[in-house]
């Protein structure tokens, strides 16, 4: 690609919208079939502003989609006992399909031990130990969702990840780790670098595909990019700047997810199409 030309979007948010579209077409029929409308239970402790305008985000895109949503607002002094129990009484109630607890939960909770009280059949947000080991070994589950949008992007794309080199800037357990794993499954050769990595711009400067998930804005530089790769922008960061310095990435890349509307839109449109899958797995073909 010469300095020219420019890369191609991949737009996640038409994307999304046709996701969400079928999942909708889909939460129609089980409803029509069954007479139970999927149930998404959205747990948030406390009173963060980001997470509560998250939650009422997803809550509406729920309502779009056909799909019942049911929030339980917990006060900011919740132990994580308390949150335990609530997330097992989710996992036990029939009429509840997919759980979503909101994170971050506070420096108090004990957010793995929160996460594992999450029955694996309605982990629709992918965060369970359960559902990373089905990710890493190919099984039946449910896949973490910001890194299950920026698999269907690469899909929808048409990005052949075989014998190519994937460099995962990140090692967070709902996003950096298991995105490797669902490259590694597609055949790519996985490097992980993060904090701690020596010289990360001669390591990204071998990668055909860059997923950028640190949360550090601008922290990947155009020059560093291969010319003609794929540059998966998963940061989020103040002032709508990702990880990567959009503007000299451009030049360099062949396709390229803008901040935002590239892999944001994904992330929740993954979340309702996986919890539509919960209920379909749990009601089954007759209810």
């Amino acid at each position: 690609m010469s300095a020219t030309q420019t890369a191609q979007l991949m737009d996640g948010t038409g994307l999304a919208k046709r996701i969400l579209e079928e999942a909708a077409a889909k939460a129609a029929e089980i409803s029509q079939r069954t007479g139970t409308v999927p149930c998404l239970a959205t747990v948030l402790v406390g009173d963060d502003p980001a997470s509560v305008t998250y939650v009422r985000m997803k809550r509406a895109r729920c309502a779009k989609a056909g799909i019942q949503s049911r929030h339980i607002a917990l006060p900011a002094t919740t132990t994580t006992a308390e949150l335990i129990d609530t997330l097992a009484g989710l996992s036990g109630d029939p009429e509840v399909h997919g759980i979503l607890l909101q994170h971050p939960c506070g420096p108090h909770i004990d957010e793995r031990a929160a996460f594992e009280a999450i029955a694996p059949e309605k982990d629709v947000d992918g965060v369970t130990m359960y559902s990373f080991a089905a990710m890493s070994f190919g099984l039946p589950g449910f896949v973490s969702c910001t890194p299950g949008g920026i698999q269907r992007l690469l899909e929808a794309y048409g990005v052949d990840l075989v014998g190519k080199h994937a460099v995962v800037v990140g090692r967070s357990a709902i996003l950096g780790k298991p995105v490797g794993m669902l490259l590694l499954a597609k055949d790519a050769t996985v490097t992980y670098c993060h904090s701690r990595t020596a010289d990360l711009p001669a390591i990204v400067r071998e990668a055909d595909v860059v997923v950028a998930a640190v949360g550090r804005p601008r922290l990947i530089h155009g020059e560093d990019i291969k010319p003609g790769a794929v540059v998966i922008d998963a940061g989020y960061n103040p002032g709508n700047v990702g990880d990567v310095d959009f503007d000299t990435a451009l030049t360099r890349a062949r396709l390229i997810t803008p901040v935002p509307g590239g892999v944001g839109p994904m992330t929740i449109a993954v979340l309702l199409a996986q919890t539509v899958d919960a209920a379909v797995n749990q009601l089954g073909p007759q209810h």
